[in-house]
């Protein structure tokens, strides 16, 4: 037996043993584990899972184990994780730190700054937001006005942050900031990470349409950020941004590979609420093919998904394929939740009431949180533009000059 399938065996059998059963379901709405200061479960079962995967370092499973990570290579990494979807397995803790700020820490951050963030990350002790877009700076992130002044052994940080996912839940944020007004909106950036419970700071929570949602307002007024706390170079922000971003994106499209809110199998519901093929009009034959195409889109999407963080993992430059992931599967979610009204009908429109399942309500909310998708992490136009200047090269227009 070849050493690559003797850690597949163990691994199986890791999981199979320490993954409670009511931890290979897909995830009800609002049963996710952040990790943080209120670290809270709502079964003894995913206290058990949140504490196993910890302990075993397979929260970062690919980071230096002086870390808090697992260690493993690349291809275990990849043997873990297709291991977990086969079992079904919930994720254990979702962290923005070890998606997204982590990787930028491990390549640009000093020792002392990866001893400090990092082992927390990996613990499940502290809770992260992103401080990236402004009221007039979504799209055009560069144009940020959030300022950072240099006072001797700190930062004064003054502005307002906009689309703060869970801002009022999280512990400490990482954020852009602009160090030098005078330079180039892409060069006077820096990257910083702030406690949230810094006096100056006032979050204010976003409601949405949907009736849900994790979008804060955060204001600064006179914070101070120790020096310490810089990452990476003075003004030297937007290429850490640049590459945090393409973790960004990469962990939005794994939305599409756990249960996690947004996800609805799709065919299960087809046959749940549309008639027999044998006795179906041509109507629901017709919606019955659309809802195969779409399962079929999603399957060939996940094994994309898959291929990219081989590609990652293997320090293969992926951002042109980050960006076309991020826009398929933000456009191909909206899609899927228009067939999934066309199959359920009325019972899709559900807001509040015993007569609706709680499937049902869940469904109403999250259709409408779609269209959210679309702009979140980068608007899909945002990503067109993207993709046709860095990875087709399509030469500008004259109004962009």
């Amino acid at each position: 037996m070849s050493t690559t399938d003797e850690f597949r065996k163990e691994v199986r059998a890791w999981l199979e043993a320490n993954c409670p059963p009511s931890m290979r379901t897909p995830t009800p709405d609002g049963a996710l584990v952040f990790g943080g200061r209120k670290l809270s479960f709502q079964s003894d079962e995913q206290r058990l899972w949140f504490e196993r995967m910890r302990d075993k370092g397979w929260f970062a499973p690919d980071w230096p184990a002086e870390y808090g990570g697992g260690g493993l290579t690349a291809e275990q990494t990849a043997i873990l994780e297709a291991e977990m979807r086969r079992l079904h397995c919930r994720p254990a803790q979702i962290n923005l730190g070890i998606w997204m700020l982590g990787p930028v820490v491990l390549e640009f951050g000093t020792e002392e700054q990866k001893q400090a963030l990092l082992k927390p990350m990996t613990r499940g002790e502290i809770r992260w937001c992103q401080g990236f877009s402004e009221p007039n700076a979504g799209s055009d992130l560069a144009s940020l006005k959030t300022s950072a002044v240099d006072q001797g052994d700190h930062f004064l940080v003054n502005g307002t942050k906009i689309w703060t996912s869970y801002g009022d839940k999280s512990d400490w944020m990482y954020a852009l900031v602009r160090t030098d007004p005078a330079a180039p909106k892409h060069r006077g950036i820096s990257l910083i990470v702030l406690d949230m419970q810094s006096p100056g700071i006032t979050v204010t929570p976003i409601d949405l349409i949907s009736g849900k949602s994790s979008f804060c307002q955060v204001f600064f007024d006179n914070v101070k950020v120790p020096k310490g706390q810089l990452i990476g170079p003075l003004h030297g922000g937007w290429t850490l941004a640049k590459a945090l971003l393409q973790h960004e994106r990469r962990a939005m499209s794994k939305f599409g590979e756990f249960s996690l809110p947004t996800h609805f199998d799709l065919m299960s519901l087809a046959e749940r609420y549309l008639p027999s093929a044998t006795s179906a009009a041509p109507a629901d034959i017709a919606l019955r093919a659309r809802a195969v195409a779409m399962s079929m889109e999603e399957h060939s999407y996940t094994l994309t998904v898959q291929r990219m963080g081989e590609e990652m993992r293997a320090r293969q430059n992926v951002s042109g394929l980050m960006s076309i992931m991020k826009l398929v599967h933000s456009e191909q979610e909206k899609d899927k939740f228009e067939i999934l009204l066309d199959l359920m009908g009325h019972r899709a429109l559900g807001w509040e009431g015993d007569e609706f399942t709680e499937q049902e309500l869940a469904l109403s909310k999250a259709w409408l949180g779609s269209f959210a998708q679309t702009i979140a992490g980068g608007s899909s136009e945002v990503q067109l533009n993207v993709i046709a200047k860095r990875v087709l090269e399509l030469p500008e227009g004259k109004e962009s000059k």
